[in-house]
């Protein structure tokens, strides 16, 4: 019910859509982190790349956080890709209380920040 509420207030106040206002009140009562999942599937590897979103290619999920750096760390942490035949890329958003929060680098897709990103992704081919 407070979700509710609170999703409510934050569509009129604010601006947001429902989905979105739905997302900020979720957050705060699970988590003060929120990490939102894109991810790109290889060719044909649709189904099993957007399983782990519940058949979805984007979703979010909820991480424990007491700052908003450790939210970044968690975030970069979610980049991480060992199905390299199955998903091609992912892109990687975080909110922290609410606010959409930066990688490291300024860049809004904290992948961009990922240190085995050219080893992980476009790797459709790889054997």
């Amino acid at each position: 019910m407070r979700s509710l509420i609170l999703a409510a207030i934050g569509t009129v106040m604010i601006g947001l859509t429902p989905a979105q206002a739905t997302e900020v009140a979720a957050a705060s009562a699970t988590s003060e982190c929120s990490v939102h999942y894109t991810r790109t599937a290889c060719p044909g590897e649709e189904a099993t790349s957007y399983k782990k979103c519940n058949g979805n290619q984007s979703c979010v999920k909820y991480k424990k956080a007491d700052s908003a750096e450790a939210c970044q760390k968690a975030a970069i942490k979610s980049c991480r890709n060992r199905r390299l035949n199955i998903t091609k890329l992912k892109v990687i958003t975080a909110m922290w209380k609410g606010q959409a929060i930066q990688a490291p680098s300024g860049s809004d897709d904290f992948c961009m920040d990922y240190e085995k990103r050219e080893q992980e992704f476009n790797r459709c081919d790889a054997n």
